[in-house]
């Protein structure tokens, strides 16, 4: 008698694409491991990365703005579950595996330090050899979660969330297969992340003033719409139609699309990402993150796991801890080791 995961895998052959990532099909985890009585492999793995810790993290790791007074700007978090919602609303469509295109989603930021990407840099220049986000999640599913043994993900999770990153300058589509990721799902991965933070960082910089939607790229406005809800339409209407028509070999965008989402990007990096007024906190990461730097290095025993430092050295275990932090673990730990405590000497009635 087949078991229910039998069940469910026979299920995806029959619905999915034939370009469809399936569940049975997987190249394997890193470890072998029983398959679950129930949930097909990319199933298991969604739910791994769901109750990990560095998933739980996200919640206090900036986006874009540090620990904003309000309750509506985004966080590490609320920006990885959006990104799930745009990246199954498009493997729904062009019946791809939702539930690997979920698990790449949730994934992809585990590795993000705190303070943002303004952290990243700092880590860029402390650690040797540098630092890179999307090696760090990596990382965290391959070695650092569950005690150090790693959530042994499924080599496919593994693959998008190595190659969901784009840099600055780099398109979500369109690239060589070399760089790519080998799953359709993975590519939906990075089509789904720029579309979610282009759209999401409007409406927080419009909240805290420093933009107005008049300030945006006329031509793109033109091209992808007046909205937030209506320019995540448009794209992802453009993903799953220009996908389509090219035969479902790779995550497509027709160029007058890409072309405006390149340009609000663009725009964005100049008025928010590095505009001064929203990066002077950052500013302050530099010191944070290095005073902390040295002060852990220092004294290893107290901060950092042996395991690790006697394994791959002391900078390594150093990285993994700082890159794991969230901003307020990191901004409480500064100040306990280099923020002197006022001394209230005893207390009673003749000290009054």
């Amino acid at each position: 008698m087949a078991s229910i995961r039998e069940g469910l895998e026979q299920r995806e052959r029959e619905t999915l694409a034939p370009q469809a990532a399936k569940s049975a099909d997987s190249r394997g985890r890193l470890r072998p491991e029983p398959e679950d009585d129930v949930r097909p492999a990319f199933q298991h793995d969604r739910d791994r990365i769901i109750h990990c810790k560095a998933f739980r993290r996200l919640k206090h790791k900036t986006q874009v703005f540090f620990a904003p007074a309000g309750d509506h700007y985004r966080t590490r978090l609320t920006h990885t579950l959006e990104v799930s919602q745009i990246a199954r609303t498009i493997a729904k469509v062009l019946r791809l595996h939702e539930e690997l295109t979920e698990a790449i989603a949730l994934g992809h930021d585990l590795g993000h330090t705190p303070f943002g990407h303004a952290g990243e840099r700092v880590l860029q220049d402390l650690v040797p050899g540098g630092f890179n986000h999307y090696e760090q999640s990596l990382r965290i599913v391959d070695v650092l979660e569950n005690d150090g043994k790693g959530l042994n993900l499924t080599w496919e999770v593994r693959d998008g969330i190595a190659r969901h990153s784009k840099g600055k300058q780099g398109s979500p589509v369109g690239m060589d297969s070399a760089r790519r990721a080998a799953t359709l799902e993975g590519q939906i991965m990075r089509v789904a992340d720029l579309i979610a933070y282009v759209n999401h960082d409007i409406d927080d910089a419009v909240r805290a003033g420093m933009l107005e939607p008049a300030h945006l790229p006329a031509h793109a406005v033109a091209v992808l719409g007046t909205t937030s809800s209506a320019r995540i339409a448009c794209m992802v209407k453009d993903v799953v139609t220009k996908t389509h028509r090219g035969g479902l070999t790779e995550i497509r965008m027709s160029d007058a699309v890409l072309d405006a989402t390149l340009a609000m990007r663009s725009f964005l990096f100049d008025a928010v990402y590095e505009n001064e007024v929203a990066t002077a906190e950052f500013r302050k990461a530099t010191g944070i993150l290095g005073g902390l730097w040295e002060k852990v290095r220092e004294r290893p025993d107290e901060f950092l796991d042996r395991r690790i430092i006697e394994a791959e050295g002391l900078d390594i275990a150093a990285r993994d801890f700082l890159a794991g932090m969230t901003d307020r673990f990191a901004v409480t730990l500064f100040e306990r080791l280099f923020i002197p405590t006022p001394w209230i000497g005893p207390i009673s009635w003749n000290q009054l």
